[in-house]
């Protein structure tokens, strides 16, 4: 029986290979896997030696050659396969452990693996009579099973083909992502380059990271997975307490998280429930930012999960305690802050790297998916225009500004109201816009009077400022583009209000 070994992660191969000489197996190996198998006194042929030609070509060419590929693609039932080994001077491969280095981890062509991706599928395209083990994680079954069987089950090796597929499957998906990443935008007819071009294809290999406590319902399965080639902030984050993460509870955190990273550098809070903000603020201490953000909606942020964007300390903690908090995201903790959290045995507490840029949004539809560019909002005024006679003061276009940057994230039709760096009422997925202006102005219970009123999208009519005036608001913020801009530009004039237009529209279904 032969083995052929070859692996960028060296994990437990070496106890692997071991154990595969006592249980007397002739091991292969080339590279330096074959160095660290010998340097361990295990007996290895180099591969070399087995093929007579040495790796040549600045190494791009090691493994392929008949005595290799022969070895692991041959029917020993097949007399036709069986001249040809015998003619040729090949031998059977009855296992082969083989993984590849992660080429998004420093993509370049020449980390473009050719022989290993060949040996690998070569195995697992004959896997009813080889082996193959991509995952040092089945070392330890692999052993077992041929301890007690002598050889690899056939239900065993099929399913090792399957994840040796998904091995090599994921590693092209690295190598597409990295080609779609460098190449120019595609040329439209007019022989103009379009701009933010999505690819023609779009290769999407998931890895079952997490599974989770249920899915959006209880009666659902739901788990957490990683893309081919991307490291998200999940991948680091640590649990400190708490039940077991639900769908609902990764989903809305990672709304909140990014919420809280994207409106602007002072201490901030956001309180998310349901996927919408139900509260944010910033302050200067987080404290302050906290307790600012629980205020805006105190029933909704029942059940809610919290992030901020600087260390909990204790007093933030406990002003948290007293409130059903389903998960609570941060840069990190206080001792004495995490300790107290703890107390609280349903509530699930994250420590998170700030998340990284948002890249295509898919969304299932049937036999597919819609596909679209992440919506960027920008938190810079100078390319938008005030459209009324009086322009807003410093203190009314800071909270444009984080009106502006909290209503994109709220589903439409959105409003929200904005004073002093305080979210107070926020109207959201309403199917007409006034409502969604009438629910915000109820909710800020008195609160907005001079502050700021964000829109998702333009007013189709005047009336659409109704809930600014009787809010109590004092400057307004929209996209613009009506036909009736000027109708709504003179009752913004009429009541007093400064709005500004950004040009922009930011729905979310």
């Amino acid at each position: 029986m032969r083995a052929l070994l070859s692996v960028y992660d060296k994990s437990g191969i070496v106890e692997f290979a071991q154990a595969l000489h006592e249980l007397g197996w002739d091991l292969i190996s080339s590279g330096g896997t074959a160095r660290v198998i010998a340097a361990a006194g295990v007996p290895v042929t180099d591969v070399a030696d087995l093929t007579g030609v040495p790796a040549i070509l600045g190494h791009r060419v090691v493994t392929l050659h008949p005595k290799v590929h022969g070895g692991l693609l041959a029917d020993p039932t097949n007399a036709e396969h069986r001249s040809d080994m015998a003619e040729y001077g090949i031998e059977p491969i009855e296992l082969v452990v083989a993984n590849l280095y992660p080429f998004s981890a420093e993509p370049s062509i020449e980390l473009i693996d050719i022989g290993g991706p060949t040996m690998v599928r070569a195995a697992a395209k004959n896997h009813a009579f080889v082996g193959i083990v991509t995952d040092p994680s089945r070392y330890d079954e692999v052993l077992t099973e041929l301890r007690a069987e002598g050889a690899l089950t056939q239900a065993t090796r099929t399913r090792l083909a399957r994840d040796a597929f998904a091995h090599t499957a994921a590693y092209d998906a690295e190598i597409l992502a990295w080609f779609d990443a460098g190449q120019p935008a595609a040329g439209v007819s007019d022989g103009t380059v379009a701009p933010a071009e999505l690819p023609e294809t779009i290769s999407l290999t998931l890895t079952r990271e997490q599974v989770l406590r249920y899915g959006e319902n209880p009666h659902q399965v739901g788990a957490r997975y990683s893309a081919a080639g991307e490291t998200g902030w999940w991948a680091t984050a640590e649990q400190h307490g708490g039940k077991e993460m639900s769908y609902l509870n990764v989903y809305d955190t990672e709304a909140a998280w990014r919420l809280v990273h994207s409106i602007g550098e002072r201490p901030a809070a956001v309180v998310i429930k349901h996927a919408n903000p139900c509260g944010v603020a910033v302050s200067d201490d987080i404290a302050t930012a906290y307790a600012r953000a629980h205020a805006c909606d105190t029933v909704s942020a029942f059940g809610g999960i919290i992030a901020l964007n600087r260390t909990v300390t204790l007093e933030v903690a406990q002003a948290i305690a007293p409130v059903f908090t389903e998960v609570l995201v941060a840069p990190g903790y206080e001792p004495d802050a995490l300790a107290a959290l703890q107390e609280k045995k349903n509530l699930r507490i994250l420590t998170a790297v700030a998340p990284g840029a948002p890249g295509l949004s898919l969304r299932p539809i049937d036999g597919g998916y819609l596909v679209q560019t992440p919506d960027l909002v920008t938190d810079d005024p100078s390319g938008w225009t005030v459209a009324t006679k009086r322009a807003p003061s410093e203190a009314e276009w800071i909270d444009l500004v984080l009106a502006w940057q909290v209503v994109a994230k709220v589903t439409s039709n959105a409003i929200v109201l904005v004073k002093d760096g305080q979210a107070v009422g926020i109207g959201c997925g309403q199917q007409n816009r006034r409502d969604a202006g009438h629910l915000a102005a109820v909710k800020a219970e008195g609160r907005a009077v001079g502050g700021a009123y964000a829109s998702d999208a333009f007013f189709p009519f005047p009336d659409g400022l109704d809930a600014a005036i009787e809010a109590g608001a004092t400057c307004v913020i929209q996209p613009g583009g009506s036909i009736r801009d000027e109708e709504v530009i003179a009752a913004a004039d009429a009541a007093g209000l400064a709005m500004v237009f950004t040009g922009e529209r930011h729905f979310r279904h």
